[in-house]
This record gives structure tokens, C-alpha cells and sequence, in this order.
């Protein structure tokens, strides 16, 4: 039991100081490693994902509010749309979709090739001068967006972040504005879902509620890490920021997809 939680610490400070800096948690990251080293079933998995972004969200959270980074409509527009979107996906998991195969397999499908394209096209931009600006989605665009993410991390315990991401910086927004609003969704969505997780778990039968230890160890490394990737990113150059963001996404996709096949 006891190196569960120092390997949950471990992985949790490792894997948020990597991802906060282009808006992702890290719990997407986390679940692998949950699920095939920590050994957490599933769905109880997801609880315990989502209470590590609850635990770990205010690290990163509060170092990009101390530099002014949280202001802007973006962080509300995700944040109004991703909550009930998490509500609904957290009563979907427990009644109609326990397994994963699903999740890895739609995963896989979008972020590979999100991933490689975002790589592809900052290098090309690096090369060349870019001939438009970044392109915002539409309100009712980024509320659908928003929603269908949302019903997604409920599902699975992801938070978003790893699918709001590289969505919006593939419009051209600056991973600058995108990490702190996108760490802001996945912090407030994370607090309602592994709620919503709690009050189902009195309604089920199986391993449905959180790891409250592991989930807490994970939290604790997440929210020192998170604090220091926040603290970093502000000193990294955005096309850096972009090939971090692209290559974590292929990287995901890769493990995903080679999950889905075996």
C-alpha cells in the first residue's frame, strides 16, 4: 500500500510539471498508469482521477492568476459548458459505459492525427511567417465543444484539458490563453464530477468510489508540479509550447491506440 502512494506522488508531480504549461492536468496521462501499475479498477478509476485534478488544479491555478493570466471570457465560456457536460458523462459511466475499450479507441482516433498535424504545422510555421491569425471558434462552436468534452471527461476522468487543448491551439489561440482557461475547466469540472461520482456510488453496487488515498498522493506531486510547469511557462517560447502540446497528444494517441489493438 505504502509504495502505491509514493509511486501516485511520483507520477503525479512528474507528469503535471510536463503538462501544465500547455493546459493539460495530466490525469489523461495518469489513468494508464493507474489502471496498469497502481492497479485501481475500473470505474473506480475515474473518481480517483478526477480527485487528483481536484487536489491538483490549484497549484498550477493560482500561479497563472498571481501572473494575470486567468482574465478573459475563455476560462468562463469552457467552464459554463464542460459542468453539465461532466454530470451527465459521470451517470453514463456508471450505468451504461464501464469499460474502456471505447474510450481508447475514439482517444486514439482524434489526438494521433491532431497531434502529428499540430507538429507539423509549428514547424512549418517556425520556417515560415504565418499569413492569418489565430482563428477563436464561434460561441455556439466552443459551447458544443465544451459540452461534448465534458460529457467525455465524465466518462472517462479526464478533465479535457488533454481534448480542449490541442483542439484550440489547431485554431491558432495562444497556448498562453489556452492553458489557464483549459486547467480552469478541468479543475471546476473535475470538483463537480468526482461529486456526482460520490452520490452515484450509494446508487451502485460496484467499485465505483474514488481511491481516497491514492487520489490524494497522486494530487499532492500534481499540485507541486502543477505550480511549477505554471511557473515555467511564461519562459518558454509558444512554438515549444506548441511542439509539447503536439507531441503529448501524439503520444497519447500512440499509447491509446496501441491499448485498443491488444
Amino acid at each position: 500500500m505504502e509504495w502505491t502512494l509514493w509511486a501516485g506522488f511520483a507520477a503525479g508531480l512528474l507528469i503535471s510539471t510536463v503538462t501544465a504549461p500547455v493546459g493539460v492536468s495530466g490525469a489523461v496521462f495518469l489513468l494508464p498508469v493507474q489502471l496498469s501499475v497502481l492497479g485501481v479498477p475500473s470505474p473506480a478509476v475515474t473518481p480517483t482521477n478526477l480527485l487528483f485534478n481536484v487536489v491538483a488544479g490549484p497549484g498550477a491555478l493560482w500561479r497563472y492568476r498571481r501572473d494575470g493570466a486567468l482574465r478573459g471570457s475563455l476560462a468562463r465560456r469552457l467552464v459554463m459548458w464542460t459542468l453539465p457536460g461532466v454530470v451527465a458523462g459521470a451517470a453514463v459511466r456508471v450505468f451504461a459505459l464501464p469499460g474502456p475499450d471505447i474510450f481508447r479507441t475514439l482517444v486514439a482516433a482524434l489526438l494521433l492525427p491532431l497531434g502529428i498535424w499540430l507538429c507539423l504545422r509549428t514547424l512549418h510555421s517556425a520556417r515560415h511567417r504565418p499569413r492569418s491569425g489565430p482563428c477563436e471558434p464561434s460561441p455556439a462552436a466552443l459551447a458544443m465543444l465544451a459540452l461534448v468534452v465534458g460529457v467525455v471527461g465524465g466518462i472517462y476522468g479526464i478533465g479535457g484539458g488533454s481534448l480542449l487543448g490541442p483542439v484550440l491551439a489547431a485554431r491558432g489561440m495562444p497556448l498562453a490563453r489556452i492553458a489557464p482557461a483549459t486547467l480552469a475547466a478541468t479543475f471546476t469540472t473535475s470538483v463537480a464530477g468526482a461529486a456526482a461520482y460520490a452520490v452515484l456510488a450509494t446508487a451502485s453496487t460496484g467499485p465505483v468510489a474514488a481511491d481516497w488515498w491514492l487520489g490524494l498522493a497522486c494530487g499532492a506531486g500534481g499540485l507541486i508540479g502543477g505550480y511549477l510547469g505554471a511557473r515555467i511557462q511564461p519562459h518558454l517560447p509558444e512554438t515549444a509550447l506548441r511542439l509539447l502540446l503536439g507531441t503529448l497528444a501524439t503520444a497519447l494517441g500512440t499509447l491509446y491506440a496501441a491499448q485498443a489493438l491488444t
